[in-house]
Protein backbone atom coordinates (compact mmCIF):
# COMPACT_ATOMS: atom_id res chain seq x y z
CA UNK A 1 0.00 0.00 0.00
CA UNK A 2 1.16 3.23 -1.21
CA UNK A 3 1.61 6.33 1.20
CA UNK A 4 1.53 9.77 -0.15
CA UNK A 5 2.97 12.81 2.11
CA UNK A 6 2.53 16.30 -0.49
CA UNK A 7 4.12 19.33 0.69
CA UNK A 8 4.80 22.92 -0.87
CA UNK A 9 1.39 25.03 -0.03
CA UNK A 10 1.41 28.46 1.27
CA UNK A 11 0.15 31.49 0.72
CA UNK A 12 1.22 33.47 -2.35
CA UNK A 13 -0.25 36.75 -4.33
CA UNK A 14 -2.14 36.27 -7.49
CA UNK A 15 0.06 36.19 -10.31
CA UNK A 16 2.71 34.09 -8.13
CA UNK A 17 3.89 30.50 -8.17
CA UNK A 18 4.58 27.73 -6.00
CA UNK A 19 5.58 23.99 -6.71
CA UNK A 20 4.39 21.12 -4.99
CA UNK A 21 5.82 17.82 -3.98
CA UNK A 22 3.96 14.38 -3.19
CA UNK A 23 6.17 12.01 -1.71
CA UNK A 24 5.41 8.25 -2.16
CA UNK A 25 6.10 5.67 -0.06
CA UNK A 26 6.28 2.91 -2.85
CA UNK A 27 9.49 1.49 -4.41
CA UNK A 28 7.69 0.93 -7.45
CA UNK A 29 6.27 4.53 -7.61
CA UNK A 30 6.99 4.44 -11.48
CA UNK A 31 4.21 1.71 -12.15
CA UNK A 32 1.49 4.31 -10.78
CA UNK A 33 -0.28 6.66 -12.57
CA UNK A 34 -0.23 9.83 -10.38
CA UNK A 35 -2.62 12.54 -10.06
CA UNK A 36 -3.53 16.10 -8.60
CA UNK A 37 -6.84 17.07 -7.02
CA UNK A 38 -7.89 20.15 -5.56
CA UNK A 39 -10.63 20.75 -2.64
CA UNK A 40 -12.23 24.46 -2.43
CA UNK A 41 -14.09 25.18 0.81
CA UNK A 42 -17.66 24.33 0.26
CA UNK A 43 -17.21 22.45 -2.89
CA UNK A 44 -16.19 19.32 -4.48
CA UNK A 45 -12.83 17.86 -5.12
CA UNK A 46 -11.68 18.18 -8.77
CA UNK A 47 -9.28 16.94 -11.07
CA UNK A 48 -6.13 19.55 -11.69
CA UNK A 49 -3.44 17.18 -13.77
CA UNK A 50 -2.51 13.81 -13.67
CA UNK A 51 0.54 11.68 -15.37
CA UNK A 52 0.81 8.15 -16.47
CA UNK A 53 2.99 5.91 -16.82
CA UNK A 54 4.67 4.37 -20.39
CA UNK A 55 3.63 6.10 -22.50
CA UNK A 56 4.08 9.29 -20.72
CA UNK A 57 0.99 10.99 -21.29
CA UNK A 58 -0.34 14.19 -19.10
CA UNK A 59 -3.82 15.36 -18.21
CA UNK A 60 -4.91 19.22 -17.40
CA UNK A 61 -7.74 20.76 -16.37
CA UNK A 62 -8.64 23.61 -18.99
CA UNK A 63 -8.56 26.14 -16.83
CA UNK A 64 -4.41 25.04 -15.73
CA UNK A 65 -3.51 24.55 -19.32
CA UNK A 66 -0.69 27.15 -19.71
CA UNK A 67 0.18 27.48 -16.30
CA UNK A 68 0.45 24.01 -14.26
CA UNK A 69 3.32 21.59 -15.27
CA UNK A 70 2.62 18.16 -14.08
CA UNK A 71 5.97 16.19 -13.76
CA UNK A 72 7.46 12.76 -11.73
CA UNK A 73 11.06 11.30 -10.52
CA UNK A 74 10.53 8.16 -10.65
CA UNK A 75 14.24 7.93 -9.07
CA UNK A 76 13.03 9.79 -6.48
CA UNK A 77 9.59 8.88 -5.96
CA UNK A 78 8.50 11.98 -6.27
CA UNK A 79 5.17 13.98 -8.30
CA UNK A 80 5.55 17.45 -8.56
CA UNK A 81 3.04 20.29 -9.98
CA UNK A 82 4.53 23.85 -10.81
CA UNK A 83 1.87 26.34 -10.85
CA UNK A 84 2.77 29.27 -12.54
CA UNK A 85 0.15 32.44 -12.85
CA UNK A 86 -1.51 31.68 -9.71
CA UNK A 87 -5.29 32.80 -9.17
CA UNK A 88 -7.80 33.32 -6.52
CA UNK A 89 -9.85 30.61 -7.97
CA UNK A 90 -6.68 28.23 -7.72
CA UNK A 91 -7.30 28.51 -3.70
CA UNK A 92 -7.46 25.21 -2.52
CA UNK A 93 -6.10 22.05 -0.58
CA UNK A 94 -4.13 19.78 -3.37
CA UNK A 95 -4.25 16.35 -2.71
CA UNK A 96 -1.68 13.83 -4.81
CA UNK A 97 -3.62 11.01 -5.66
CA UNK A 98 -2.42 7.20 -7.07
CA UNK A 99 -2.83 3.39 -8.46
CA UNK A 100 -1.95 1.45 -10.55
CA UNK A 101 -5.22 0.57 -12.46
CA UNK A 102 -6.72 3.68 -13.73
CA UNK A 103 -9.12 3.79 -16.62
CA UNK A 104 -9.98 7.44 -16.79
CA UNK A 105 -6.69 9.60 -14.93
CA UNK A 106 -9.55 12.53 -14.53
CA UNK A 107 -12.04 10.63 -12.29
CA UNK A 108 -11.58 10.66 -8.64
CA UNK A 109 -12.74 7.44 -8.03
CA UNK A 110 -10.35 5.80 -10.08
CA UNK A 111 -7.76 6.50 -7.24
CA UNK A 112 -6.99 4.48 -4.16
CA UNK A 113 -4.15 6.01 -2.77
CA UNK A 114 -4.22 9.59 -1.05
CA UNK A 115 -1.86 12.24 0.46
CA UNK A 116 -3.43 14.53 3.37
CA UNK A 117 -3.42 17.24 1.14
CA UNK A 118 -1.24 20.57 1.59
CA UNK A 119 -3.12 24.00 1.30
CA UNK A 120 -2.48 26.30 -1.37
CA UNK A 121 -4.01 29.80 -0.75
CA UNK A 122 -3.92 32.98 -3.41
CA UNK A 123 -4.53 36.06 -2.63
CA UNK A 124 -5.68 38.77 -4.53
Amino acid sequence: QVQLVESGGGLVQAGGSLRLSCAASERTFGNYVMGWFRQAPGKEREFVAAISRNPLIIYYRDSVKGRFTISRDNAKNLLYLQMNSLKSADTAVYYCAADIRVRDPKKLDEYDYWGQGTQVTVSS
